[in-house]
């Protein structure tokens, strides 16, 4: 059964760009007889409102889309981050760092024969600052940032942890490899200190338990697939097939933000467009 989910963030209002992923990803489940589900990504405690979350659910009701069972919510779903970091950790794919962001960028700054910093899916590349020659040991720490050690992971998961991509300007399979993921992906943070868990270990663990098929989602996230498929394959986890859509953009070619509040679809309702008509303004 094809599983498809929408995963937005409660930190503001969703716009015309929202409409067309929650939109896409609901149809193609829907045709194929699947389910929808819906998954309120609100691990950043610090800009999550449950204002914004209800009117998340306003909006999706608005639209006509209705979703199969619970609602799953990131901050019900610590316990099981941990689990995840703690069984990283205990395989030595872990180290705590303690670096600033204005600590790596004064790092890439320094120089290094004219080289330029590798800007990754995920931005600068880690220079390795706080990267052991030997693994970690004792307990798991948490009040550091925890980063993954690309190369010991690589080293560990063998050759190609590729994926499947079907959409429309990426489709085929993609191998992932060994050398260009220590040097264009680098140490990935999977723990901030302030969260206790990261975007990109969330988004794999959630992904797995609510057991989605195919991942629907915008062009902008199609490199930081690599990311997520390394992280299934250590942590023995299904990958889905992954479907990156385009993006809706302004009149200027600007991707739309959170901020767009003109585009803001409480703003489109307020002013009786009907949800066909949404449908319509996104191109579906």
């Amino acid at each position: 059964m094809i599983r498809t989910r929408f995963a937005p963030s409660p930190t503001g209002p969703l716009h015309l760009g929202h409409a067309y992923a929650a939109f896409l990803a609901h149809d193609m489940s829907r045709a194929a007889g699947g389910q929808f589900l819906l998954r309120i990504e609100d691990i950043d405690q610090s800009r999550a409102r449950p204002e914004w979350e209800a009117l998340i659910l306003e909006d999706l009701a608005w639209l006509g889309l209705a979703w199969d069972g619970p609602v799953m919510r990131q901050s019900d779903r610590m316990p099981a981050y941990r689990a995840a970091l703690d069984r990283l950790w205990a395989m030595g794919l872990l180290y705590p760092c303690s670096c600033s962001r204005r600590d790596i960028a004064e790092a890439l700054a320094a120089p290094q024969e004219g080289a330029e910093p590798v800007i990754g899916p995920d931005g600068p590349v880690y220079p390795g600052t706080c990267r052991s020659t030997a693994p970690p040991s004792g307990p798991r720490p948490t009040d550091r940032h925890l980063r993954l050690d690309m190369a010991r992971a690589m080293a560990r998961l063998g050759p190609d942890p590729g994926f499947t991509e079907t959409g429309p300007t990426h489709a085929g399979r993609f191998p992932i490899d060994p050398t260009a993921a220590r040097h264009e992906i680098g140490d990935i943070v999977l723990a901030r200190r302030d969260m206790g868990t990261s975007y990109h270990l969330s988004v794999v663990v959630d992904d797995a338990a609510q057991q989605i098929t195919h991942v629907t989602r915008g062009e902008d996230l199609f490199e930081a697939t690599r990311m997520h498929v390394i992280l299934q394959r250590l942590l023995d986890l299904p990958t889905p097939l992954y479907h990156h859509h385009r993006l809706i953009r302004d009149e200027d070619g600007k991707r739309l933000a959170k901020r767009d509040d003109a585009r803001a679809l409480r703003l489109y309702r307020s002013e009786g467009v009907t949800p066909q008509e949404m449908c319509r303004r996104t191109g579906l």
